[in-house]
């Protein structure tokens, strides 16, 4: 057991956050922090933790990378792992960003759907070799008898393609874009008095935006 965690504390005092500090529009504000973030050096300021359910409402979460940020979220992953199996039972999705040496965190709700293929492909043909590679070998989520069995598929694989030859993208392998419908921006404040901005879109597809208490 680890001692005293009832005991940890840390002050908020960085930054404050009200309408006069907020982009209407959340994507843009969103995109503002993500910019600090990047500014500040922080490690992987793109990683989001991704919550998804499956068609019983069991929930389920892990970190995945923000690799697009437009009219929504976008990410990639295998579409047969858990969390593809769960979005294709259950669109909707949280995610949550915490950047702690800025302390802020932003939540975002939506509904998910597949980039096209096409939009996959190209960024599949863009990252590194062995990325592709691992994509390939690894049946994401499923049980392996051993480690080795991957090494060894991968080490086929790369001799296979790394001449050179162009790795094809699987087809169980894509990308999803979060279209979101809520967002929660918190900038910590001191005596844990911390500002909390909600954008929620209306009927009329305006962005509404109210105060939380902390």
């Amino acid at each position: 057991m680890i001692a005293d965690l009832d005991k940890l504390r840390q002050e908020y005092a960085e930054e404050l956050l009200d309408l006069q500090h907020v982009d209407p529009n959340p994507l843009k504000q969103l995109a503002n922090w993500l910019s600090d973030a990047l500014n500040a050096g922080l490690p992987e300021p793109n990683a989001m933790t991704l919550a998804t359910t499956d068609a019983n409402g069991n929930p389920s979460a892990r970190v995945v990378l923000l690799k697009g940020l437009d009219h929504g979220l976008d990410f990639y992953t295998n579409y047969l792992s858990r969390k593809g199996r769960e979005m294709a039972e259950n669109p909707r999705v949280a995610v949550v960003f915490l950047w702690l040496e800025l302390q802020r965190q932003v939540r975002v709700e939506g509904i998910i759907e597949k980039l096209p293929e096409l939009v996959s492909a190209q960024y599949f043909a863009s990252r590194p070799l062995g990325s592709q590679i691992g994509a390939m070998a690894s049946p994401q989520s499923q049980p392996v008898a051993e480690r080795q069995e991957l090494e060894n598929t991968f080490s086929q694989l790369m001799k296979e393609y790394g001449s050179g030859k162009p790795v094809p993208k699987p087809e169980h392998w894509g990308g999803y874009k979060i279209i979101p419908h809520t967002f929660e921006f918190w900038q910590g404040r001191r005596s844990r008095l911390h500002d909390r901005l909600l954008f929620t879109l209306n009927q009329q597809q305006e962005w509404i935006i109210s105060r939380l208490a902390p």
